[in-house]
């Protein structure tokens, strides 16, 4: 295992941050704070789970287990009151959190043995969990995103219906070798 693999997923959890990160500038107040019903999540609902999984997991991330005596998981699921500014606020923070400690990651550490809720796993088994936990809810964000802006929505990737164009762009010049993040991390932010 090289450096390649740290790069790699810095640039995943990037991706997926910044696909919640232009959601969230076409989002209005009101629109975090929307739930479907009492069982579904609104975005501000997430963005709080997410963020104090963030800080949970990866605050002492090699020493400390990564489910903090200090996280109240339940309340992440409560109504939030918070302001959009405040839960950007927060949002970011459990991201630096993350990013700093993928940061300091080296290569020697990547089969070292940490515990989340008592059970141990490389640190690769570990980062691959959140990998894949965070976009799950990502996912859910940008789909709410799409909902609410009403039609308004403008794409975080190719548009409907103009696949073949980007295509075809794409064909018409020389092969280059290139995580599929980094075009999306090169764009201009919204």
């Amino acid at each position: 295992m090289s450096n390649d693999y740290l790069e790699s997923i810095k640039k995943q959890f990037q991706y997926y941050k910044m696909l919640a990160d232009k959601t969230f500038l076409q989002i209005n107040e009101e629109a975090f704070h929307w739930q479907y019903n009492d069982d579904s999540n609104s975005i501000a609902m997430i963005i709080s789970h997410l963020s104090n999984n963030m800080r949970s997991r990866f605050t002492d991330f090699l020493t400390s287990d990564g489910e903090k005596a200090w996280r109240n998981r339940d309340l992440e699921f409560e109504p939030q009151s918070a302001k959009k500014e405040e839960l950007i606020k927060i949002w970011n923070e459990g991201w630096d959190c993350l990013l700093n400690e993928i940061n300091n990651l080296t290569d020697n550490d990547l089969n070292i043995i940490v515990y989340i809720r008592n059970e141990g796993h490389t640190v690769i088994a570990a980062i691959n969990r959140q990998l894949a936990h965070y976009p799950y809810h990502i996912g859910q964000i940008v789909m709410l995103g799409k909902m609410l802006t009403n039609g308004s929505w403008n794409s975080l990737s190719i548009p409907k219906g103009q696949s073949q164009a980007y295509n075809d762009g794409k064909f018409a010049q020389p092969q280059q070798e290139i995580h599929f993040t980094d075009e999306f991390l090169n764009q201009p932010k919204a």
